[in-house]
């Protein structure tokens, strides 16, 4: 059969970006399809009020980078576009602790982990452009004085970030690929990493993977929804796709190819592989499809100053980062100044408890301070105000995606999830005493993420798994090089492979993952 593409990419963030370049250097013929749009630098919104150029709500024609996403168990916060999540993330790129390694998910299935994925952290880092951040700022003085304070000092550090830096402001040529990549502009420490950045500072995967990718012929497909996968009897496969922004999606369009990788993150992974296996496209994908989800053990708490005669808004998004115990990772996160539009995720501190319990001992502490209620509701200077604190864990915990009616929808199937024997945190001790401890500082309201005090819902930045890296069927969806277990040039490349709970930002560890996994994919033979 002649196909339109050797293989189709299904996402262009960390994985999609890398399977496209490393594909298309094979000598493979590789069309990337991608849900979101395409920006330059000009195109991002300069506040996140702007609402329909900033979130991710396609149907009603809102179409930026921010996609929220809540789920009978998580609230999900994500990135779309070409680029995907490199275009919202805060530019932080950890390789992961050692307890990754020896997750029993995957321990067995090679003799080192750290030793075989080593040379492909070092390539993704050297292709993300990985560097200390050189300085920080008044809200990383504060957890590095609460660091001391908890006698932790020595487990402070800067982010290492996907950042150029330079003189700020001033464009250089290409500083990374001997003059094959774009010319790149320092810099200006505006900290709008998470709105989209406009003077062009951040390593986002537009001016590396991808725009090497494009030179080399791969066609990047924007707006475009891959709606169904199916396999052929000649084992190639159908990729069923309609436009993904406005009302009416028009008419769905089939593209051929010898083989697929789906790269549409672990939310997107998961969804359309649900779909797939409930409608006989794929039968084949392994019953553990959607078993091991994990939130990176993530809760996010806050400290906002009751004056605001100091600004914490200063600096890149993520500049500094802190082990408060041996399983607790606190980075330090920022919006610029008047980028208030996430206020409404923020409230009052509230201890954990149950479902029910919880909740009442918030209204206790609305009652009992509710000066301070009034101020944490109130939206204009929240960000020049606040300090949020992103909260991660190594330990491991797990929900289930599912595909199923919700309550308010009995008519469609649609994605959700439900808890395991091992379920996620939505109330971490040491988040609520680092916030308080912060807030101590800066005369300021310890505050709590209003999903995880009012419906017990934990928050998400870092969705991973679904998808997880097994022995065999009976264990995982792909095996130790990526490919789904079932069918021939099927691979996943993005966070819902990874296997256990990080306690850092994963994007560095999926980038070095799908490396690993592009690494055994053969070359095209002429």
């Amino acid at each position: 059969m002649n196909y339109d593409h050797d293989y189709v990419v299904i996402g262009s963030g960390f994985g999609g970006s890398v399977a496209a370049l490393r594909l298309a250097e094979k000598g493979y013929s590789v069309c990337v399809f991608e849900s979101g749009r395409r920006f330059r630098q000009e195109d991002f919104p300069n506040t996140n009020w702007k609402l329909w150029n900033w979130l991710w709500l396609p149907r009603f024609y809102f179409s930026g980078i921010q996609q929220l996403t809540l789920l009978h168990n998580v609230f999900i916060l994500s990135g779309t576009g070409v680029g995907g999540g490199s275009l919202v993330y805060c530019a932080v790129l950890f390789e992961p602790p050692d307890t990754f390694y020896q997750d029993l998910q995957w321990a067995g299935l090679e003799a080192d982990w750290k030793k075989t994925l080593s040379p492909f952290f070092k390539e993704a880092k050297r292709m993300l452009g990985v560097n200390e951040t050189p300085k920080i700022w008044r809200s990383d003085e504060m957890l590095l004085d609460y660091a001391r304070e908890i006698g932790r000092e020595k487990y402070f550090r800067p982010t290492q970030v996907g950042i150029f830096f330079g003189e700020p402001g001033v464009t250089v040529p290409d500083p990374y690929f001997g003059g094959k990549g774009p010319s790149r502009t320092a810099c200006d420490y505006s900290g709008r990493c998470m709105l989209g950045c406009k003077n062009g500072g951040k390593n986002s995967l537009d001016r590396n993977y991808l725009y090497l990718a494009e030179k080399l012929g791969v066609k990047i497909v924007p707006e475009t929804k891959v709606v169904k996968v199916e396999a052929t009897s000649d084992g190639g496969y159908l990729i069923t796709t309609q436009k993904s922004i406005g009302l009416f999606t028009g008419k769905k369009q089939v593209t051929t190819a010898r083989g697929v990788i789906f790269a549409a993150g672990a939310l997107g992974t998961n969804k359309l592989l649900l779909e797939c296996k409930r409608n006989d496209a794929l039968p084949k994908i392994s019953d553990q499809l959607g078993k091991i989800v994990r939130t990176n053990s993530e809760v996010m708490v806050a400290a906002k100053a009751r004056s605001g005669k100091q600004k914490y808004c200063e600096g890149i998004s993520i500049a500094s980062s802190l082990f408060v115990d041996d399983v607790t990772h606190i980075e330090t996160v920022r919006y610029p100044e008047g980028a208030d539009a996430m206020f409404w995720l923020s409230t009052l501190a509230t201890d954990g408890g149950s479902r029910l319990f919880r909740p009442l001992k918030y209204i206790w502490n609305c009652l009992t301070h509710p000066i301070d209620f009034i101020r944490s509701i109130i939206p204009f200077g929240w960000a020049k105000r606040s300090i949020i604190l992103l909260v991660m864990q190594t330990l491991d915990n797990q929900l289930e995606f599912v595909w199923k009616r919700r309550w308010w929808l009995p008519f469609k199937r649609t994605l959700t999830s439900k808890p395991s024997e091992r379920s996620t945190p939505t109330y971490i001790p040491a988040a609520n005493q680092a916030a308080r401890g912060i807030a101590r500082r800066i005369n300021g309201i310890p505050q709590s993420a209003i999903t995880e005090v009012l419906f017990n819902i934990p928050l998400s930045a870092h969705i991973l798994g679904g998808c997880a890296i097994g022995e065999d069927n009976q264990h995982g969806v792909v095996d130790k090089h990526g490919k789904v277990f079932g069918y021939d040039n099927m691979y996943i490349v993005d966070g819902s492979i990874v296997p256990a709970n990080l306690g850092v930002n994963p994007s560095l560890t999926i980038t070095a993952l799908a490396e690993h996994v592009m690494s055994n994919v053969p070359g095209k033979h002429r």
